[in-house]
């Protein structure tokens, strides 16, 4: 089981002090990091994700545009263009933003053929995105790509529902904290992934929590960029969930630092469970992990990757799969009170 992941001995915790960090020995580099003060560390985050962006743009894009053989979010262009948003929102850009807007033009008429209909890796993914830059940009042509919303409202009985799978996920967890992938793999204790496992369920119990708290009682809904999102005080207990969330993020920080780079099945989504409950809770030890888990990549993913000790993605520059989704979380990290998992909370 090793295999999938390092073995995390990274301190539970490390004071930021800058009189710790000057101690530090170059020879440890992880160690200085974690002890840098957040300010110093978060333009670190900023040079490197920004640097990254550029290398993935000309990797995917270059300087003339190409053919989009890949539109979707997850593992093509789309991505991208949703990291040049992201870096758009972070420095004020516009060249990143109307690059964005390039590639998402680019990326409608490759999809307009596709049936698939889902946010990461079909149309709805296009049309958002298209819809949110345009709105920054004052881009009328770009308008007229529909703006996807897709809010349900739920009956008491169908929340009751939804209550009750919540509840029956916590309930058939396995020994260790971590989740099935399905019914049929109940006992294989194996991956600790956003799409597999304790991180992707730990995000959505986050999510319970703090909907169920914001909203008044009575307002039912849910949205679809979420696997399930919920509202209703009194409907869902905020203890239980929040202790659920707590526990699946043990497994993460235990057996979530993977040997692959990216968002959705490696150690930059499952950073964001930290960030998350950090935002939740206010808890400063929660961001502290999300912190060395980016350090960890920071630090290293230049060196493992080429290495061949950590896997770079069937699609080494992709949101999803690759260091897109890196330099998004460290372009998140500038900011973490703010930081969001890219195209799944909002």
């Amino acid at each position: 089981m090793t295999d999938r992941f390092f073995p995390n001995v990274m301190p539970s915790f490390v004071t930021e002090d800058i009189q710790e960090e000057d101690k530090v020995t170059d020879e440890d580099s992880l160690m200085k990091l974690l002890s840098m003060p957040y300010t110093s560390l978060s333009k670190q985050f900023q040079r490197s994700g920004l640097d990254l962006k550029e290398t993935i743009v000309m990797e995917t894009w270059g300087l003339g545009g190409q053919v989009v053989h890949d539109f979707t979010l997850y593992s093509g262009n789309l991505g991208t263009a949703l990291l040049l948003y992201k870096s758009y929102q972070v420095t004020g850009n516009e060249n990143d933003l109307f690059l964005c807007l390039e590639i998402v033009k680019a990326c409608d008429s490759a999809s307009r053929a596709s049936r698939d209909v889902t946010f990461i890796c079909g149309r709805a993914g296009v049309c958002a995105l298209g819809a949110v830059a345009a709105k920054h940009a004052n881009d009328e042509a770009s308008q007229s790509i529909m703006n996807v919303l897709l809010d349900v409202e739920l009956r008491p009985d169908e929340f009751e529902d939804v209550k009750g799978t919540l509840k029956y996920m916590i309930n058939n967890c396995f020994p260790s904290g971590n989740y099935s992938t399905s019914e049929e793999d109940r006992k294989r204790d194996v991956l600790v992934h956003w799409c597999h496992g304790a991180p992707g369920i730990a995000l959505t119990l986050v999510k319970a929590v703090k909907v169920g708290a914001l909203c008044p009682s009575g307002n039912y809904f849910a949205a679809a960029l979420y696997k399930i999102e919920m509202c209703n005080a009194q409907v869902f207990g905020d203890k239980e969930f929040l202790e659920a969330a707590i526990n699946a993020a043990e497994v993460v920080w235990n057996r979530g630092l993977l040997k692959r780079v990216g968002i959705c099945h490696g150690i930059s989504g499952n950073a964001y469970v930290f960030l998350s409950l950090y935002q939740l809770t206010g808890n400063i030890e929660f961001l502290y992990k999300a912190k060395a888990f980016t350090c960890f990549l920071l630090d290293r993913a230049h060196k493992l990757i080429p290495a061949g000790e950590m896997h770079g993605g069937d699609s080494p520059y992709s949101m999803f799969e690759g260091m897109g989704g890196m330099a998004y979380l460290f372009l998140d990290m500038i900011d973490p009170s703010k930081a969001r998992f890219p195209a799944y909370e909002l």
